[in-house]
């Protein structure tokens, strides 16, 4: 009798639907491939002085060149190993105005020389 009783129990239980979350699409979307690099430094070329400051979050130090073709420079904090501190140069090439250019340099360490 109490294994009639089980099996019952344990047939009727396996009726029920379960209240999970529902199952995820067939079609996840891709992500794109940009997406996944590394490098995702938030600048377009042709923008202005001002919105390159606004993307980096970080101050634009000038550097050199003449009023609209300017050089600039920013210091990019992106982590480190924990135990110090690592501070990326950031050069920025700004041609009438407008970004047509940047490049980081992640130069020579002092403390391994």
């Amino acid at each position: 009798m109490n294994r009639t009783v089980t099996a019952v129990l344990f047939v009727a239980g396996m009726s029920t639907t379960a209240a999970a979350q529902k199952p995820p699409p067939f079609a996840m979307p891709a992500r794109g491939f940009t997406a996944t690099l590394s490098n995702t430094t938030p600048l377009v070329f042709g923008m202005g002085i001002d919105e390159a400051q606004r993307a980096l979050g970080t101050p634009l130090t000038y550097v050199s060149g003449r009023p609209g073709n300017e050089v600039f420079l920013t210091f990019r904090d992106i982590g480190g190993s924990g135990l110090f501190p690592h501070h990326d140069r950031l050069y920025l090439q700004f041609r009438k105005g407008r970004l047509a250019g940047w490049k980081g340099d992640w130069g020579q360490n002092w403390m391994w020389q």
